[in-house]
């Protein structure tokens, strides 16, 4: 999958509330699929599902434990993401930085 298509799927999968506070839970640690259904009111299928889609997006991966098929972050797997939010900030911050000089020139003239 090209760098593209990898974050169009993260940022898809991140887009939803139940898969983002799945992964502030695995940000704790790796956790079951019993564990991270309890705090919410969802069917242990649908929580599955979500735990596909992240695994899909390469947010997450499945631990070797074949009883209890914990489920944990995968290193660096937001670090894309973040990289191209990085990149986009601080193309935003300098225009707006230039803006403000701009704006307060002309206020000082």
């Amino acid at each position: 999958m090209d760098m593209e298509s990898a974050l169009s799927t993260r940022f898809a999968a991140l887009a939803d509330p139940t898969r983002r506070a799945i992964l502030a839970r695995l940000a704790e640690g790796e956790a079951t699929v019993s564990e991270l259904r309890k705090p919410f009111p969802i069917s242990q299928p649908a929580i599955s599902k979500h735990l596909r889609v992240l695994e899909q997006a390469g947010l997450i991966e499945t631990g070797q434990d074949r009883q209890t098929r914990p489920r944990r972050l995968k290193a660096g797997a937001l670090r894309d993401a973040a990289a191209w939010l990085g990149r986009i900030d601080a193309l935003w911050s300098g225009r707006l930085d230039r803006l403000d000089e701009f704006l307060t020139r002309q206020t000082e003239e």
